[in-house]
């Protein structure tokens, strides 16, 4: 197993959230706080866990993007906007992008962002020995080159019009962790940037506060301030515990499930807000474990086994819709593959084919192997353990001893299965590449298919969006052939959030955990 995994393991990241760099006013003045000073706009989020803050390191960290900026932001519609560069142009002979980066940032510290900043950023993340797990969203840059302080030039060694969603990555300051091993400095818990947010104080399993930064270049430039002055990422794990907290004042605002929704509809005090994603749930099967790596017909006769629908109706409560690709909530869809619709007796069906029988207790068996296994969840997730559970019923009813296990920890490399979130509303290459390409830096479950492979790599370094369609399509037609997951729904991210927060933009489309709804945190405000 290699290092990034490992890596990834020891972290405990639960949700994810985006600010970008783009602003759309509003001002108000006045709250209270148990916690606060008279007139300090203080709002309270519910939060998952972390162990350190680098978005050169880690996708799945919510704060990232409070703290630090990137070259590029996504606005309300997830299109590309200017942040830390005011203007690029490319070069299509050469495939260069020059960048032109503003000359009014400043650091948490005080100190000057410069192209350096960028450089450092973008070779730390492509460095193998720092094993960062987007590393492979930067595979196609040969060279960078720095022309002035606010002047580089990126060269890629084919087009990849994904890498200006790329260039949204949090930049790191070079004057704090040059030299230093990244993966491990103090930097990681006491982190510095130039966006909206800098850290204030971080009670290790309890809470982070954010204080807002007064020389936000965004906001200055447009003759105010940030509108909130600390945003307190509150550590709570538990799902239930989120909706508790929130019903009782401690929280200003958390996601929900489904099912606590239903508390607070029709409550003047609370603001609920049912927001579309491109996060979709499936089972992963790890292909280290051997039960699958020896038996690959087995996701795809599975896939038959599960009654999306019901899981869609019973724990979703219809937020959401059926899942059967990873690109479905895109215009590279192709809603023309096979969906794997619940048939029970297909399911039987495949699995007979590949050899496998059922045994006097009703179990299938294939030379002298049960099929058993564990479907693994995170805690604290309420609505990947009742699908998991639903996943694990269902699958017994056909002669699959599936059980259901939630551990503190996630062990990639061991475990037999596990209730995987991804999913992502930019580019189609974002969350397929990194993925379900063979080694790649999120490819947790060691899924290898060399066909999808090529077609990954040709739709990544083509800038005609024909060619694009067509090769996503064939991604998704061939992955049908060899599924590296059952897919299983898509979720709504509900929000449940104080009546008097202003900034949340209801029609914004979420990624993965939630991604996008702090777009422009530095607008929001509580009246």
């Amino acid at each position: 197993m290699k290092l990034k995994r490992l890596k990834v393991m020891s972290l405990v990241m639960i949700l994810s959230l985006m600010a970008g760099c783009s602003s759309t006013g509003g001002n108000s003045d006045k709250k209270e706080d148990s916690k606060a000073s008279k007139n300090e706009k203080v709002l309270v989020y519910g939060s998952g866990d972390y162990t350190g803050i680098n978005p050169a390191l880690f996708e799945h960290g919510e704060i990232n993007s409070l703290i630090f900026n990137g070259l590029t932001a996504h606005d309300k519609d997830n299109k590309i906007i200017p942040c830390l560069a005011k203007s690029w142009e490319l070069d299509k002979a050469t495939n260069t992008y020059t960048f032109k980066l503003r000359d009014d940032v400043k650091w948490h510290d005080g100190e000057k962002f410069t192209a350096k900043d960028v450089k450092f950023t973008l070779d730390t993340i492509m460095n193998p020995k720092n094993a960062s797990e987007i590393a492979s969203n930067y595979e196609d840059i040969t060279k960078i080159e720095i022309v002035d302080d606010t002047t580089i030039k990126i060269t890629l060694k084919a087009p990849n019009v994904a890498m200006l969603d790329y260039l949204v990555v949090g930049i790191l300051p070079q004057h704090k962790l040059e030299g230093k091993d990244i993966a491990t400095d103090e930097f990681n818990q006491n982190p510095i940037g130039t966006g909206p947010f800098k850290l204030e104080k971080w009670n290790k399993g309890q809470d982070i506060t954010l204080a807002k930064n007064e020389d936000y270049f965004v906001t200055k430039n447009q003759g105010k301030q940030v509108g909130l002055d600390k945003v307190v990422f509150k550590i709570v794990v538990d799902a239930k515990a989120k909706a508790m907290q929130l019903k009782s004042g401690e929280l200003d605002l958390a996601q929900v499930t489904p099912k606590d929704m239903a508390t607070f509809e029709g409550n003047k005090d609370f603001n609920v807000n049912i927001m579309k994603t491109a996060d979709y749930r499936g089972i992963m099967y790890n292909f280290n474990a051997p039960l699958f790596k020896n038996n690959k017909e087995l996701p795809n006769a599975l896939s038959y086994a599960i009654d999306r629908k019901a899981i869609l109706d019973s724990v979703l409560l219809g937020h959401g819709q059926i899942a059967y690709s990873p690109l479905q909530a895109g215009s590279y869809n192709n809603p023309d593959i096979e969906k794997f619709d619940y048939n029970p007796e297909k399911a039987k069906q495949e699995l007979e084919k590949g050899g496998w029988k059922q045994n006097s207790d009703g179990i299938y068996e294939k030379n002298g192997t049960k099929l058993s296994f564990e479907i693994v969840c995170g805690e604290g997730d309420q609505v990947r353990i009742d699908m998991a559970n639903i996943c694990a019923q269902q699958l017994k009813k056909i002669g699959v001893d599936a059980k259901v296990a939630v551990n503190a920890k996630v062990d990639w490399e061991h475990q037999d299965s596990f209730l995987i979130g991804w999913g992502s509303p930019f580019d189609p290459d974002d969350h397929t590449y990194k993925v379900f390409g063979t080694e790649k830096g999120a490819n947790y479950n060691a899924y290898s298919n060399t066909k999808i492979d090529g077609i990954l790599q040709k739709a990544r370094e083509t800038d005609v969006d024909a060619d694009r369609v067509k090769y996503y399509k064939e991604f998704q037609e061939e992955m049908t052939k060899d599924m590296p997951y059952t897919f299983i729904s898509y979720i709504d991210a509900i929000y449940v959030g104080k009546n008097n927060i202003s900034g949340i933009t209801p029609e914004t489309v979420l990624g993965h955990h939630g991604v996008g709804i702090f777009w422009n945190v530095a607008d929001w405000t509580i009246k």
